[in-house]
This record gives structure tokens, sequence and C-alpha cells, in this order.
């Protein structure tokens, strides 16, 4: 059981020495975001609420997003799950519940093999503004119609 022990550190100290290197080094696959924040503004209620997060690979190996995980049901996240080569752009879609009134302040945690950022947190802020009420049709006289 000892050298189960011994080599498993082994191995963890020489993993966490590679990327120490890697990142040290500068080699490997590296994400730079466009934006990390999209602001709705005011949208209305049950608007378009999908949004898209642009990226580049600017490491010299392929970029791979392992996960997207949102900090609440009310944001789906979708991204390809193909890898990215260097030079190469991705994108992480968004799409927000608009079916809920008020203001907006979420996020979700990106996780990659980046090297420079493998966890990176995007977020979207604004207001969902309520649909207006229909008029009521009015009479000539200013009565209701039915």
């Amino acid at each position: 059981m000892g050298k189960i022990n011994a080599m498993l550190v082994l191995f963890c100290a020489l993993f966490t020495g590679t990327l120490i290197a890697q990142e040290t080094t500068g080699k490997g696959p590296k994400i730079e975001f466009k934006n990390l924040v999209h602001d709705y503004g005011n949208i209305l209620e049950r608007a378009d609420g999908n949004c898209t997060f642009e990226f580049t690979n600017t490491g010299d190996a392929p970029l791979i997003i392992t996960s997207v995980k949102t900090s609440c049901g009310c944001l789906a996240p979708s991204w390809s799950k193909e890898p990215v080569a260097p030079g190469a752009k991705g994108k992480i879609s968004l799409r927000y519940d608009t079916n809920r009134v008020g203001p907006i302040n979420k996020s979700a945690t990106v996780e990659s093999n980046s090297v420079n950022a493998p966890v990176q947190v995007i977020r979207i802020k604004g207001t969902v503004k309520p649909l207006p009420e229909p008029a009521t049709p009015v009479s000539i006289s200013g009565e209701p119609t039915e």
C-alpha cells in the first residue's frame, strides 16, 4: 500500500510540475476573451435572451473547454466541444430566461485546459422590464367597449 501512495504522490508532483512549467514558459493553450461581461441594458420580458462570448486561443496548443457551469437554472450555456486550434476563435453562448422580470446579475464558470486561465468567469447583467399592458378599447362616448 505504501508503494501505491508513493507512486500517487510522485505522479501528482510530476503533473503539477508540468503545469507550472507550462505556465512559466508560456507553452500550451491560452484563452483570451473579447469581453467577460454582456450587458443587456433594459430588455423586455420574453425578449431574446441569447448572447455570445467570443474568445481566441492565443497559445500554441489546442484549447479545450471542458465545462461551463452557470450560477442558476435560468441561464443555459452551449459551446463547441471540439478543440480550438492555436490562433483560432471560439464562442460560448448563454441563453437567459427573460420570462423573469427584474435585475439580471448571473455568471457562468468556464473551465478549460488553458495555462493562463483554466477557470474563467463570464457574466451577464441588465434588467428585464415587464411587457406593457394592452390598451383597453374605448368607445367614442368614453365607455370601455366589450
